[in-house]
């Protein structure tokens, strides 16, 4: 396993490779996201600390996952069109990813590793918060906001340090 976030590859939604490591100095909220679940509106929300806190520092990463309900089922052009025509989504969206079982991502096996409660992604739109040094430091579960107070007070304690 990546010894930090920093290590880890990912594809972005247009097909290319990344490393997060690209994000060093940053504070990053990774969030596995469905456009037909419950909690799809949300997406309104992550928009709005995006835009809020970006200039300080904040990169919303978005990871279209069909872990949960088989809630995404869309390809990656139609995730795009989905989020941007209904959510105005500006945040970096990224491709597919597994965020539980035997094919597990490598970032999602890192991330419910990192924090408790440690263990599998139970459902879509979990958060987890990352560092400007590439370390997991808080988990949200998906009934917890983008305009929820501790979300809120952790994105903002770890864009003062």
């Amino acid at each position: 396993m990546p010894s930090t976030i920093s290590d880890i590859q990912v594809k972005t939604i247009a097909g290319a490779d990344k490393q997060l490591g690209e994000y060093a100095g940053k504070v990053l909220l990774i969030v596995n996201v469905a456009s037909q679940c419950g909690y799809t509106p949300q997406y309104k929300g992550l928009e709005e600390l995006s835009q809020k806190y970006g200039a300080a520092g904040l990169r919303v990463l978005g990871f279209p996952c069909n872990d949960f309900g088989a809630q995404e089922p869309g390809s990656n052009s139609e995730i795009v069109n989905f989020c941007t025509t209904k959510y105005g989504v500006s945040f970096e969206l990224f491709d597919k990813v597994r965020a539980k079982g035997s094919q597990q991502h490598p970032l999602y096996a890192k991330l419910t590793s990192a924090v408790e409660p440690k263990g599998e992604v139970s459902w879509n739109f979990e958060k987890f918060l990352v560092s400007k040094e590439g370390e997991v430091v808080a988990r949200f579960r998906s009934s917890v906001g983008p305009d929820s107070p501790e979300l809120i007070a952790a994105i903002e304690r770890e864009l003062a340090k």
